[in-house]
């Protein structure tokens, strides 16, 4: 399930709670899209503002609307205790694969990264994904810990940040990590922009914010990537730059991907637990404009 398009669909929320008729309505569309995997719970996912309770309830929705399609949940949280219970919660309810990024508040070492990974790989009974994302988690991993925590049980992917902008040196840079990885564990771009690019270069799957929105012209991308016509995947990919550069003039994409949802219907307004906001005024009318002008769907 670590290959091909993984869409991370947003968890619309209010200080009410998780809407849930809007969170199955955004998972439809993905069933319906015929996406490779689901990437519930993740960033775009708010996981770290909801509680366990809701998190397993959330994990719950997706495993039942998603069908045949593999779900994939995040785990991550600030103790090993708590990440534990969280993988018990989400195998209980079914998913196929737990994602886990290094959660922390206390800034973490590399050993404490790695005991991290051997105890929980240690304890789960399905695949796991390791989340490499500094921008959230604020720990920086180096090729050679994610070599090294590749070699332990139910590894399966490892979900590295996006990819240099070169196309040469982004292929440098995934190479580099194939080389200390098995061959079972995949490489997993994310960082929409640079997605093409990283599957271009020797990535299997894409881990992406737009794809939970917009997961056929996410999946159009990917398609023509692995099939091998990076131009088109290129073309593509840069045909979606004015969305790209909406991700990096407001906010990041789980504002603008919620502002999305809002103004395409799939949920009402607050979106977003509090302290953040999605995108008011002058910059929601330029995203409503991306989305008609590029035709997302």
């Amino acid at each position: 399930m670590f290959t091909g398009l993984s869409a991370f669909p947003l968890t619309p929320m209010s200080e009410l709670g998780v809407d849930e008729g809007a969170f199955t309505r955004l998972v439809e569309q993905l069933v319906a899209a015929k996406v490779d995997s689901i990437g519930a719970l993740g960033s775009t996912g708010s996981y770290a503002y909801l509680s366990r309770a809701e998190r397993s309830r959330v994990a719950q929705l997706a495993v039942e609307v998603a069908g045949n399609i593999p779900v994939m949940v995040s785990i991550g949280a600030l103790r090993t205790r708590d990440v534990l219970l969280l993988a018990e919660d989400a195998q209980k309810v079914g998913v196929k694969a737990l994602l886990l990024p290094p959660v922390s508040y206390q800034k973490l070492s590399a050993e404490e990264v790695f005991s991290l990974y051997e105890t929980v790989t240690a304890n789960i009974s399905i695949p796991l994904c390791v989340y490499d994302n500094p921008g959230t988690a604020h720990f920086e991993f180096t090729d050679e810990l994610h070599g090294r925590i590749a070699h332990l049980p139910n590894v399966r992917s490892i979900k590295i940040p996006g990819v240099p902008e070169a196309p040469d040196q982004a292929k440098s840079r995934v190479d580099r990590l194939r080389a200390l990885i098995p061959e079972h564990v995949t490489i997993g771009v994310s960082g929409d922009a640079l997605a093409a690019t990283g599957l271009n270069a020797g990535c299997e799957a894409w881990y992406s914010v737009m794809g939970g929105l917009f997961p056929k012209s996410a999946l159009a991308i990917t398609q023509a990537a692995l099939s091998g016509n990076a131009q088109e995947a290129t073309r593509l990919s840069d045909r979606l730059k004015p969305l790209w550069a909406l991700f990096r003039q407001l906010g990041g994409g789980l504002r603008v991907v919620a502002t999305a949802a809002e103004i395409r219907g799939f949920c009402t307004s607050p979106s977003l637990p509090l302290p953040l906001k999605v995108v008011s005024g002058e910059g929601r009318q330029r995203i409503a404009s991306v989305i008609d002008e590029l035709e997302l769907s």
